[in-house]
């Protein structure tokens, strides 16, 4: 009699688990439309003739964006703009704005997108420097908590070489978490 009530439970767990099997393999779909906001760290670094300076800010700002479920993977562009006041020290020229467009892919696991990001960027230096474009790279994950809530984290490498033909190469390296509505 002991041995069939400690059986009991197990083929309850099995037969739910056998029953939600097919529930349990699905993965979240990722088309449509989303918008969010994203803050974190950024660091910022300036090189000329071989001398170099940087310095770590607080970044955040808003995203959005489409993408198309495939399946098994997932593609999908969207667009940026972050905030920060990164400066090397007080009354210096400091980095305002960061804005990308960008194409991103990735793999499915489960709720969760493991993706590599790469496209346009452009940053705004205060004090009459300006603006100028450049590329970034990077890579990250997002997980679907709700069929219409992400949330997830992201890595980027910015580049600006002459900044605005300075002869000052920037840059950029932000760590972002984020979090999207997704339509």
């Amino acid at each position: 009699m002991k041995q069939f009530i400690s059986l009991k439970p197990s083929l309850i767990l099995a037969t739910a688990l056998f029953a939600a099997g097919p529930a349990l393999a699905q993965s979240a779909n990722w088309t449509g439309a989303y918008i969010g906001a994203e803050i974190g760290g950024a660091n910022l670094k300036a090189s000329f003739l071989g001398l170099s300076a940087n310095n770590d800010d607080v970044i955040g700002g808003i995203i959005a964006g489409y993408d198309y479920d495939l399946g098994t993977f997932v593609i999908g562009a969207g667009a940026d703009i972050d905030f920060t006041d990164n400066n090397f020290s007080a009354g210096t020229a400091a980095l305002n704005r960061l804005w990308r467009l960008k194409l991103r892919g990735g793999y499915k696991i489960g709720n969760g997108l493991l993706y590599a990001t790469g496209g346009y960027a452009n940053a705004y230096i205060d004090t009459g420097v300006g603006s100028d474009g450049g590329y970034f790279i990077g890579g990250g994950y997002e997980h679907q908590i709700m069929p219409n809530f992400s949330v997830g984290g992201e890595v980027l490498y910015h580049d600006f070489n002459s900044f605005n033909n300075s002869g000052v190469d920037i840059e950029v390296i932000s760590y972002q978490i984020r979090a999207a509505y997704r339509f």
